[in-house]
């Protein structure tokens, strides 16, 4: 082979080395030098300065929407919940009481007479000895009568408590007089509760067995007859907290003798059976736990509302329980109390009531509680580890697929039909907004992917994309899980998820919020996956309604002002970097190369933005013009505005910001392969600039400059001034320093080093020799520990850098053993 052959050959493999056909290996390591995703800042959320169930952002009306305060008092309770809740009434039972308080088991108005006693007097009797009784009222609870013994009205504090003691033979009575409770003191107080609920030092001080303890379920209990029970278990707490008037202020300590006392009962009833709505006198503890509220105490309440739930309360108790736990969620240094209780297991337990429908408004305030707590750290791992995701994800369902037939809320009419979608909404902005806070949580990926979350959040996409408060809360779900590769990969798996983005976008192209979450979680699929990209530019009209955007948000605003207002700057951000990833994808990076309406609206980015106000923006868009400027075919745009595009690099490779420069000279690394662009480099001093670079420690930017010189020193005429400025020196000291870390930088650098010396002596060669003779030797170098890594490098020396380094080595060596530059 002829000198001239050889230099002709030279010539065709170092001039475009991006456009001729190589291996795979090679194929994936320049895509990663020229085609480059690019990255951005997940768009940020402010917290709530408030906990409400709608935040101040909000798209609902605030008359139209149910409140986040209000007031909660015992009053507002209902004291005969034991009405089944299809409004059909039971017959009555044939039941005699054996009970001395006769109430029947809904708390009604109507009185009863309880039947005569037994003529024989022998016999102990446990009942009121044929005194009739006066059934408690259900129309004000303040009205009810606390639960005493006639003999004990006058009596002294101690006398009182001497003569509630239950004995075999002792009458307990519910007396019918009228409520007329007073403050007591503190001291009171505190003698009565430690009296009827904390006797057991005084038992056991005596060697017997308390007379009654509560949630210790001794071996009697089980046997242990009905009247007994309730006298001995519950009867007497109930008598204790009827001991508190409304307006009491009790201590830190008499709370948490109540909570206590509280928790016992709820301890006993379970180790019975019958919670629920099982227990006859239900309605009688309910009427006492109701009355406690208007003690005013968060822990307490929350105690209460424990128990009230564990009774299966409906209708309006269970309505205004939840909003009582609500009301306890808004105040955030309550979280304590719900990390220390065990009130998260009865909320959870309660969203899994099949027939959401007929609790609606409850639910609403259940999940609206969750969804506030969720916002802690502690409470949403907690939360995590009971499955919270699973059970948010089945109730969302049930709210999508609507109120079965059979169900009893199911009506003809259509105002309720409506009703139920409008509730349905607000319970899935309260899911949606948990499921938010909860993906902040890294743990919970293995949960959402598990539960097959991301297609039950696009069909919830898919059913209110009317919903602004719904569609921004899964957006900001997917904005949070799309940063994860393998929720990525997920995302892009559900059918239809990418129609509907671009569906959205059409429909809500000025919403803020929701658009940039949505380009976000567009642009992390696009980064990760090929097959994301093509899915993302198959959908059919994509592309415009990208376009479209990209119009609205580059267009200036009224007033001129606001021009350049970080927010819009965010969109375009998010937009263009979509731009960029999709650009990877050969087939549609050369449509986008021809789509002159996209590379306008680039250029004019750079037009009319300077670095210094919109750093990231300016450079994600010189970055996607880069990925573009990679097709240069007879439709690129790109090429045949060449000219125009040269000027405005120019303009950035004077910023100060070394970002920007060194994505000018990654497009000018391609560009640089037309010849009226090289002309251009070299006569407004381009070239001085970038032989500059070299001298970065940098290897990228290294890198960029030497994919602008290996086109430049194919000209005989650059090729001689690239020598004059001390580009040979400069490449010798690059290829030294970054070699055995980067072997194809190393290439680059040998490929720029054979095209300096395709015509004339090139010096420093012992030197560069040198280099390429250790270099050349695999047993000589130092490759990583890491199995992995050392494979990747060893491929990257073997297919990049040492065929052009052998040929480089063997040009040097016969110059200088025949003196013939080869």
């Amino acid at each position: 082979m002829s000198l001239m052959e050889l230099q002709d050959k030279s010539e065709r493999v170092y001039m475009s080395a991006g456009l001729r056909r190589q291996t795979s290996a090679e194929i994936v390591s320049e895509a990663r030098r020229s085609l480059r995703t690019l990255a951005t800042q997940r768009p940020f959320t402010p917290q709530e300065k408030q906990r409400q169930l709608f935040g101040e952002s909000s798209s609902r009306a605030h008359d139209g929407r149910p409140p986040s305060a209000f007031s909660l008092h015992a009053r507002h309770f209902d004291t005969p919940d034991s009405r089944p809740g299809s409004g059909t009434r039971l017959s009555p039972l044939e039941h005699k009481p054996r009970l001395s308080v006769s109430l029947d088991e809904d708390g009604g108005i109507n009185e009863a007479t309880l039947p005569k006693p037994p003529t024989e007097r022998g016999n102990t009797r446990i009942g009121s000895g044929g005194s009739r009784a006066r059934q408690l009222r259900a129309a004000s609870i303040n009205r009810l009568p606390p639960m005493m013994t006639p003999n004990t009205k006058n009596m002294s504090l101690e006398a009182r408590i001497e003569a509630d003691q239950p004995g075999d033979g002792e009458k307990i009575h519910c007396a019918d007089i009228e409520h007329k409770t007073k403050s007591s003191s503190e001291t009171d107080l505190h003698v009565l509760i430690k009296h009827r609920i904390l006797q057991t030092d005084v038992s056991s001080a005596r060697g017997s067995k308390p007379e009654f303890k509560l949630g210790h379920g001794d071996t009697g209990d089980d046997n242990m007859d009905e009247s007994v029970f309730w006298n001995t278990k519950v009867f007497p707490v109930l008598q204790a907290f009827e001991s508190f008037a409304p307006g009491d202020e009790v201590s830190d300590e008499i709370v948490g003798e109540l909570c206590n006392a509280c928790n016992g009962l709820h301890n006993a009833l379970a180790e019975r059976g019958i919670l629920g709505r099982q227990f006859k006198k239900r309605s009688a503890i309910l009427r006492t736990l109701f009355r406690l509220i208007d003690v005013g105490s968060d822990r307490l309440n929350l105690t209460l509302a424990k128990l009230i739930l564990a009774l299966n309360v409906s209708g309006n108790n269970l309505l205004n329980i939840c909003k009582l736990i609500f009301k306890i969620s808004r105040n955030a240094s309550n979280d304590a109390l719900f990390l220390n209780g065990c009130i998260l297991d009865s909320l959870l337990s309660l969203l899994h009531c099949e027939d959401v429908w007929s609790k609606g408004e409850a639910m609403l305030y259940c999940i609206g509680s969750l969804k506030l707590l969720s916002g802690n750290s502690a409470l949403s791992r907690l939360l995590l580890s009971k499955g919270f995701i699973g059970v948010l994800l089945q109730l969302s369902k049930r709210l999508i697929h609507g109120p079965s037939t059979t169900s009893a809320n199911v009506t003809s009419h259509m105002s309720e039909g409506e009703g139920q979608r409008v509730i349905a909404g607000h319970i899935l902005v309260q899911v949606t907004a948990a499921l938010r806070n909860i993906a902040d949580q890294s743990e919970s990926r293995p949960a959402f992917l598990s539960n097959k979350a991301f297609s039950t959040l696009c069909l919830i996409l898919e059913n209110h994309r009317n919903d602004l408060d719904i569609c921004i809360n899964v957006a900001r779900i997917f904005s949070k899980l799309s940063t994860y590769t393998e929720c990525c990969h997920a995302l892009a798996e559900t059918p239809r998820c990418c129609r509907l983005f671009w569906d959205l976008l059409g429909k809500h192209s000025r919403k803020q919020d929701l658009v940039v979450r949505l380009l976000f979680t567009l642009g992390n699929l696009t980064a990760k996956s090929t097959e994301a990209r093509e899915r993302v530019y198959e959908e059919e009209g994509g592309i415009d309604v990208l376009l479209d955007l990209f119009q609205v948000y580059q267009e200036t605003p009224s007033p001129p002002e606001q021009c350049h207002i970080p927010e819009r700057d965010d969109v375009l951000v998010k937009l263009i970097r979509l731009l960029a990833n999709l650009a990877i994808h050969p087939t549609v990076g050369t449509a986008l190369a021809a789509n002159s309406l996209c590379v306008q609206l680039l250029l004019e980015v750079l037009e009319s933005r300077c670095v210094q106000e919109s750093e990231e923006l300016v450079i994600n868009a010189v970055a996607t013009i880069n990925n573009l400027s990679f097709y240069q075919g007879q439709r690129s745009v790109v090429r045949s505005q060449h000219t125009h595009i040269s000027q405005l690099l120019l303009k950035l490779l004077l910023s100060s910001s070394m970002d920007a420069v060194l994505e000018a000279t990654r497009v000018f690394g391609n560009l640089s392969q037309i010849k009226d662009v090289r002309h251009f480099i070299m006569q407004h001093k381009v070239e001085q600039f970038v032989v500059t670079l070299l001298d970065s420690k940098t290897p990228d930017v290294c890198f960029s400059a030497c994919g602008v010189l290996i086109n430049l020193s194919a000209d005989p005429d650059s090729r001689v001034m690239l020598r004059v400025e001390g580009t040979v020196q400069k490449l010798i000291d690059c290829l030294r320093d970054f070699g055995p870390q980067d072997w194809h930088l190393a290439a680059v650098a040998c490929q720029t080093l054979w095209n300096c010396s395709l015509d004339g002596e090139l010096q420093h060669t012992q030197e560069l020799l040198e280099i390429l003779q250790l270099y050349t030797d695999r047993e000589a170098l130092q490759w990583p520990s890491d199995a992995g890594v050392r494979q990747v490098q060893e491929a990257c020396w073997e297919l990049l850098f040492l065929p052009v380094a052998e040929r480089l080595r063997q040009r040097f060596h016969i110059q200088n053993t025949t003196g013939i530059i080869p």
